[in-house]
């Protein structure tokens, strides 16, 4: 979990610099720390150990005693231990100084390190709590020297799912594991009590290979206990304000304040149980943080029945002021979205999933009731509505369907919800014919609507089987321009067959009578993203994505969310990527509509680890359902090219010969623009002569030519013309494909290694760097991993990373090892790879930057 972290901290150590580790209770200092001193110890460090007890930080001298320092008698003061101390840190050789739970440590002690380290120019790691308020004495001993600073924030989405795998033995599915995510906020300890307490409550049981939920909670009497250790510091004041804020709920900050004293939520705040977020609607909100702290008053008998308690806060809250919602306003610009996104990274994924879930239910209920009091088509298609983006209740939804009446309704409520009827059929796994009938048979009862029947049925037909090869065939594309039924199901065709310029034009128009409010904004944003305006496309579909959270539109978050991520993997941007991919799939499985985007995303975040991992890891990329077919309308959608990436042959030609047929399927199914993506991605990744061919055939008959300098330069490199290739780059503009020359190069350069042509590899590994060099990106290089059959030891990538940028002195130096020991490491490694060189072997293995 904490690679990333532990690194950085022991090259801040090798530089003699010490580390401040902070973060909340359970967010994994310790095992941080634990893991640095592991490795330190290996290279002959000698570590010195001091941990802060809760229980002791009142007993003098109890943290430093721990030592096992040998003491005159008599001779037991402050400075005489410290004496005793500096002489063993004075030693010969490398020394660290590792004080976990700084805060916990008696102030004895805290006199003894701040004179040892006066006296010592030994570098120390601390642990502390995130918020904390230092005393003077545990200022005086972090204040020594050059100090950093690392944060140990919440886990994402994909760590979570990671880390559920390894304390169970096996992933769980993606909704249990939004669950937890969502009830633990990223907490990697509570993480590991829930998914542990809830196997062990049978809670969580195994179904294909995955654990799945067999309730609704994940609460149980296991956690009592976790929960008690986490709320152990709290005052009464702010034990009572948690207990209130669990009946209440998510509820506003001004009313909070009518219950609860300011200076009981400033300090929950500060320990950080206390979420605060702005609410487009209602001002600023706030929420128990981690959630599972709710559950646990909810949960425990002694606590929840607090009728005095509960008397109190309905007699304070008689009338709740209303607020009226903020407008918000955006600007076009890429930095700034970027920007924005990045920030957000900070804000806490449980919190804004929870909120999202309870705004979710709430509305649910209210909607379902107001049917039942009337099941009028207007009624049924308000809830409906809510199915197409929010999580769905298939036997709720059933019913709606079934026994709504059509007494005079409107039209199009009528219209809507037959056609969610047929998407449900689809959902419940009865198949596009069952939904095409369902249609059919309200166009022989309608007459009236067969013009909308039909471009409903035509979008059906299209999304679940094959787009009609001439546009001429589509039926009534302008007989209903009153609700834009006819306008959208065009442009999304058009988008389907690779023709973004007509796909723009079809959607250009406000649109606010569209049957699908969604519909219109994910053609404008693929449509530019398809055209090579990915920056445009970014910039618009981050904007929404931003007014969709803040309006808690599940819909518009998760389509917006795919339209970004695409732009976002295209520039290189993993990190942010995976960051947005991760906070959708923070809300489980979303509604029937869009539900097939869910699962496209997670075999995009998939695709990263299945390209570059040296050993197969277990990838998110298998909570995506498998029983859909190869090929989609658009990327991701169809399972074709993520299990051709993430399975592929180690032999280029056995590659090109499977991509080759996948993209003519694609093709044959009127997936134009699905084929376009497959092919430059794999021309990107393994460049070879099949795929380049029906890449430059698609790109030619669809008119885009934003791609020609891609296209030129990755023909010289399949033609073997490196005289042609060197002068394409010398003279290359930077483009929208900038980032995917870079992995172009790369990929041609390890199809030659795996090919044994050793002189045209050389020559694409300085391609390679000299490209690299013109154009340096911050953004790690997706490339093919090719040693699945002659994988190279821990230690052996671990020296062929650092090999393209240090000398083996300096390699042995970083490591601890001898120069000779690295230069055996790196002969290894060029006999296994078939790499020619130190530069060829850093550009095969070394998929990210090298250590900073």
């Amino acid at each position: 979990m904490f690679d990333s972290e532990v690194q950085r901290i022991l090259d801040f150590v090798a530089r003699g610099i010490g580390v401040r580790v902070v973060g909340a209770p359970g967010s994994g200092k310790t095992s941080v720390v634990r893991s640095v001193m592991s490795n330190l110890e290996k290279t002959g460090v000698s570590v010195h150990f001091i941990s802060g007890l809760r229980t002791h930080r009142t007993i003098p001298y109890s943290a430093i005693k721990g030592l096992g320092l040998e003491m005159r008698p008599g001779r037991s003061g402050v400075f005489d231990i410290a004496d005793v101390f500096s002489s063993q840190l004075a030693k010969a050789g490398k020394h660290l100084l590792v004080v976990d739970d700084l805060h916990l440590v008696d102030s004895e002690s805290l006199a003894v390190l701040e004179a040892v380290r006066r006296r010592s120019d030994c570098p120390m790691v601390a642990t502390a709590p995130e918020t904390w308020a230092f005393s003077r004495g545990q200022l005086a001993v972090l204040n020594n020297g050059r100090e950093a600073h690392l944060q140990l924030d919440p886990l994402h989405y994909e760590q979570v799912h990671l880390l559920i795998a390894q304390v169970l033995g096996a992933p769980a599915d993606a909704d249990t594991t939004a669950r937890i995510l969502t009830k633990s906020a990223g907490n990697p300890r509570l993480i590991v009590r829930i998914a542990e307490t809830a196997s062990l409550s049978n809670l969580l049981v195994m179904k294909n290979k995955q654990w799945c939920m067999t309730a609704d909670t994940l609460w149980n009497e296991h956690l009592r206990g976790t929960l008690e250790a986490l709320l152990a510091e709290l005052s009464a004041e702010e034990f009572t304000a948690l207990h209130i804020m669990a009946i209440l709920g998510t509820a506003r900050v001004d009313v909070l304040h009518k219950v609860i004293q300011p200076d009981a939520l400033e300090g929950l705040e500060r320990r950080g149980f206390l979420s605060v977020l702005a609410d487009h609607h209602n001002g600023s909100i706030a929420a128990i943080s981690p959630p599972v702290i709710a559950d646990y008053f909810r949960g425990n008998k002694k606590l929840r029945d607090r009728k005095l308690l509960r008397s109190k806060i309905a007699g304070v809250l008689e009338a709740a002021p209303q607020v009226a919602p903020e407008k918000h306003t955006t600007a076009d610009c890429l930095s700034r979205v970027l920007s924005s996104l990045r920030l957000e990274k900070g804000d806490d994924d449980a919190i804004t999933s929870r909120h999202f879930h309870d705004h979710n239910a709430d509305r649910e209920h209210i909607r379902f009731e107001r049917w039942q009091a009337n099941k009028s088509a207007a009624n049924a298609a308000a809830l409906l509505r809510m199915y197409w983006g929010a999580p769905v209740n298939v036997e709720r939804a059933s019913l709606v369907c079934a026994e709504t009446t059509d007494f005079d309704a409107d039209p199009r409520d009528r219209l809507f919800v037959t056609i969610t009827e047929a998407m449900l059929a689809i959902h419940t796994g009865r198949g596009p014919g069952a939904a095409v009938d369902i249609l059919q048979k309200f166009a022989g009862d309608n007459p009236q609507l067969v013009a909308e029947v039909e471009n409903a049925i035509l979008f059906i037909s299209a999304s679940h089987g094959r787009v009609p090869a001439d546009p001429a065939d589509e039926p009534g594309v302008s007989g209903c321009q009153g609700s834009g039924m006819g306008v959208l199901v065009h442009g999304l065709l058009e988008l389907y067959r690779f023709k973004p310029a007509a796909a723009l034009e079809a959607v250009d128009g406000a649109g606010d009578d569209d049957a699908f409010s969604h519909l219109r904004p994910f053609i404008h944003g693929f449509a530019l993203f398809a055209a090579g305006r990915v920056e445009e496309s970014l910039v618009f579909a981050l904007d929404w994505r931003a007014e969709a959270r803040k309006n808690l539109d599940q819909f518009g978050v998760v389509t917006s969310s795919y339209v970004a991520a695409h732009g976002l993997l295209y520039r290189g941007h993993f990190e942010e990527a995976e960051y947005l991919m991760s906070s959708v799939f923070a809300m489980g499985r979303p509604g029937f509509v869009v539900d097939s985007l869910y699962d496209a995303m997670l075999r995009l975040a998939g695709l990263r680890h299945a390209t570059t991992a040296i050993v197969p890891t277990l990838s998110i990329a298998a909570q995506a359902r498998t029983e859909v077919p190869d090929v989609g309308p658009i990327p991701g959608i169809g399972k074709g090219a993520y299990e051709l990436i993430a399975h592929h042959n180690a032999q280029p030609s056995v590659f090109d010969r499977k991509a080759a047929k996948l993209i003519r399927r694609q093709l044959k199914s009127g997936y134009v623009l699905e084929a376009m993506m497959t092919a430059l991605l794999c021309t990107c990744l393994c460049p070879g002569r099949p795929v380049l061919d029906l890449l430059q055939k698609i790109l030619r008959e669809s008119g885009v030519t934003v791609h020609d300098q891609l296209i030129a330069i990755a023909t010289a490199v399949v033609e073997g013309d490196h005289k042609l290739l060197g002068l394409l780059l010398k003279h290359y503009e930077p483009d929208i494909d900038t980032y995917q020359v870079g992995m172009l190069l790369r990929g041609a350069l390890k199809r030659h290694v795996i090919d044994g042509d050793a002189a045209a590899a050389d020559a694409m590994a300085q391609a390679s760097s000299v490209f690299a060099v013109r154009f340096p990106s911050a953004n790690e290089q997706l490339s093919f991993n090719s040693f699945r059959t002659t994988p190279l030891t821990e230690r052996e990538i671990e020296v062929a990373v650092l090999a393209g940028h240090r000398t083996n002195v300096e390699i042995a130096e970083h490591l601890g090892i001898s120069a000779r020991t690295v230069e055996n490491h790196i002969s290894n490694a060029l006999r296994k790879t078939g790499a020619t060189s130190r530069n060829s072997l850093f550009m095969l293995v070394g998929n990210s930057l090298p250590p900073r």
